[in-house]
């Protein structure tokens, strides 16, 4: 598990980034590839070290789960990261006090240039 997790770390982080993490085995040895990595541990009641929590990626994690639940009841490995993307637009966007108007030509801007034909989505 550490060998899987420590490459998709390599492919989709930047080396020398602070990765914030629980105290789950896969994360040790970070630091050797070139990573800060701070973590709470979660089994000794730590959930909060200075700057150092999972708060976040759990609520991610939760309104990701709500809609496959929820909404999708299957989410394909291939369309994976258009889902990801779609929850994380509604978090990043969720804001109240962000005018409708505002949301949506962030939304557009986000578009432009792209086009996403049926056949193309459904190539194997």
């Amino acid at each position: 598990m550490r060998k899987t997790l420590h490459a998709m770390v390599s492919e989709n982080v930047e080396t020398g980034t602070t990765v914030y993490s629980d105290e789950h085995q896969g994360y040790v040895g970070l630091i050797l590839i070139g990573y800060i990595h701070k973590s709470v541990n979660h089994s000794a009641r730590e959930y909060v070290n200075e700057m150092v929590h999972t708060n976040g990626i759990e609520s991610v994690w939760a309104v990701l789960k709500r809609g496959y639940n929820g909404v999708y009841h299957h989410m394909s490995t291939k369309h994976l990261s258009r889902y990801v993307s779609k929850f994380t637009f509604r978090l990043n966007q969720g804001n109240v006090k962000t005018h409708t108007m505002v949301r949506i030509a962030s939304m557009v801007k986000g578009m432009l240039g792209k086009r996403l034909t049926y056949k193309a989505l459904i190539r194997k």
